[in-house]
């Protein structure tokens, strides 16, 4: 079974990260496309600007981020067609989403890959009581 990981920018690619994904709006200050190494850069579902801002990466607000940003995943057509990409990805071999965020525990990165968790589990669970009708 292949993994949804989650990354910093900072910490050195490796052949088991699979696809690498950056999920932030801005490029890693002081990385390299070389040692990035990434696959693709998705800038369409990363939180808005306005809402990046009120965040500040402000541990006390993470509950309220996580919510705000959730509802903008769940607005965002991109979003649709990036986790469905994800989870073809999926079938053949790991993806990572890269971040840039100081925090490993506060971060939209974590709110990201559950999001998509969740929605591929849902979408699973829905084909297959499509096909059992």
């Amino acid at each position: 079974m292949n993994e949804l990981k989650i990354k910093r920018a900072y910490q050195p690619a490796e052949e088991s990260d699979g696809m690498r994904i950056l999920v932030d709006r801005l490029w890693p200050r002081g990385v390299s496309r070389e040692r990035a190494r990434l696959d693709r850069w998705a800038k369409e579902i990363t939180p808005t600007p306005a809402l990046r801002n009120w965040f500040g990466h402000q541990q006390e607000l993470f509950e309220e981020f996580s919510w705000k940003y959730r509802q903008e995943l769940s607005e965002n057509p991109a979003a649709e067609a990036f986790a469905r990409d994800i989870a073809a990805e999926l079938k053949t071999r790991n993806v990572t989403l890269v971040y840039a965020a100081k925090s490993e525990t506060c971060n939209h990165a974590l709110i990201l890959r559950d999001w998509l968790l969740e929605t591929m589990h849902g979408k699973a669970a829905d084909e297959s009581n499509d096909a059992a009708d």
